[in-house]
């Protein structure tokens, strides 16, 4: 995985996530990459954590609390531009996924932890935040 910062669509798995959002109304994309990291019953691969991570931004962007908007989020604008506001269920979804995908068992975490993870830490905490409100 291509990785040129610790935001949630900094990597090209994410990148890649953000382009399924083009031409979407609705927000099933983002809820079964939500679901699916929820529902893994194993540490989560480092694929479905980012992806995981892109969709709570998506959901951020939704609720107009974005971490993140440049060039890289600019099929998420659209997305949200066409969708209804997010639903409070899809909102917690997001919340518990961000904590399992950075969590000290997903790969994901593991990856940073090689590197100087303090910026990818510093992005998912800003994330859960503005999901939060906060």
């Amino acid at each position: 995985m291509g990785t040129w910062s610790g935001e949630p669509f900094g990597n090209d798995v994410a990148a890649d996530f953000a382009w399924e959002l083009d031409e979407q109304k609705r927000w099933n994309v983002v809820r079964d990459a939500l679901r699916e990291a929820l529902q893994s019953e194993d540490p989560l691969d480092a694929d479905t954590a980012a992806i995981a991570i892109a969709a709570a931004e998506v959901v951020a962007h939704g609720l107009g609390r974005p971490t993140q908007s440049d060039v890289y989020t600019e099929s998420v604008a659209g997305f949200v531009s066409r969708a209804r506001k997010p639903s409070g269920r899809l909102v917690k979804d997001a919340e518990r996924a961000v904590t399992v995908a950075a969590s000290a068992d997903s790969e994901l975490a593991e990856l940073w932890a090689e590197s100087d993870a303090q910026e990818w830490h510093d992005s998912n905490e800003r994330l859960l935040s503005a999901l939060m409100g906060r």
